[in-house]
């Protein structure tokens, strides 16, 4: 086997995290388990879920967990509309052409919002995780700082807890508290990208897995390629939209989510396969 593999996995909520870890499963099923792939970068609910792999618990395991209710993790109950989102997100747009310094006002607006304790938040994301240890693998998880604007990738050699690193990764803002982490604070790394895909450069096959598809996606991708990767996306069909529903961050869309998802990869899985193996030589 020749190549490096990258596998981006971007926000999506808890929906997204139930999405992920049924696509993630289904693929296995179908004989293409991409978690040993050479780094897994992950953004927001992503961050979750690669901070979950190779931990001890098998996909299998990682899905029943998502999918039955007394094994469900207690998640928080908040209002959110993404088209709410969408429409604030439009407005900073509009309103601050410069990406950081979009995020460094965004960031501004989540230091002052009111939300849930920060321990609270940090408590519940602490709560999903097999182990309070990075994995073994290139884990690497994007967040923001709430007060420059700029990205932020950490790895277990960054000095900083897994729980606070995915706690930051889980920021959303206005919506979660941004997460302290020493003296600077940090913003969900979806406040830049919904995937961040583009971090991916340099690797020979690239495999994004998004629940979220935002606009700047085909723009990650195509620049992958441009850069010489073979790349592979799956976003979510009709039937994971709708089990995704009006709130992805409602605890309760986990189980529909979570099969959506298994039932989708084993159609995608062929197409994934292809573009994976023939670029890695499998």
């Amino acid at each position: 086997m020749s190549g490096r593999r990258a596998l981006v996995l971007g926000g999506g909520g808890v929906a997204g995290i139930a999405w992920l870890t049924g696509v993630l499963a289904g693929l296995a099923e179908q004989g293409l388990d991409v978690t040993d792939a050479d780094v897994i970068i992950g953004t927001s609910a992503g961050s979750t879920v690669a901070a979950q792999l190779n931990q001890g618990l098998s996909l299998p395991e990682l899905l029943a967990r998502q999918r039955e209710s007394a094994l469900m993790n207690r998640e928080l109950t908040v209002e959110f509309e993404l088209g709410r989102f969408a429409e604030l997100w439009a407005e900073l747009f509009t309103g601050f052409p410069d990406p950081v310094a979009r995020t460094r006002e965004l960031g501004r607006r989540a230091v002052a919002a009111d939300t849930v304790p920060e321990s609270d938040r940090r408590e519940v994301v602490a709560g999903r995780l097999p182990s309070p240890s990075w994995p073994e693998s290139d884990v690497r998880i994007v967040a923001v700082d709430a007060f420059t604007g700029e990205h932020v990738v950490f790895d277990r050699t960054s000095g900083v807890t897994l729980a606070d690193a995915v706690t930051a990764s889980c920021a959303v803002p206005l919506v979660w508290p941004p997460a302290t982490i020493g003296t600077t604070r940090y913003l969900d790394g979806g406040a830049r990208s919904a995937t961040n895909a583009d971090l991916a450069a340099g690797h020979d096959a690239v495999l994004v897995l998004a629940p979220l598809p935002f606009p700047e996606l085909d723009d990650e991708l195509a620049l992958l390629r441009r850069q010489g990767a073979t790349v592979a996306a799956v976003v979510p069909d009709e039937a994971s939209l709708t089990a995704f529903g009006a709130n992805p961050l409602d605890p309760s869309t986990r189980p529909a989510s979570a099969t959506a998802g298994l039932h989708q990869a084993r159609t995608a899985s062929a197409a994934v396969a292809a573009t994976w193996r023939e670029a890695t030589g499998w």
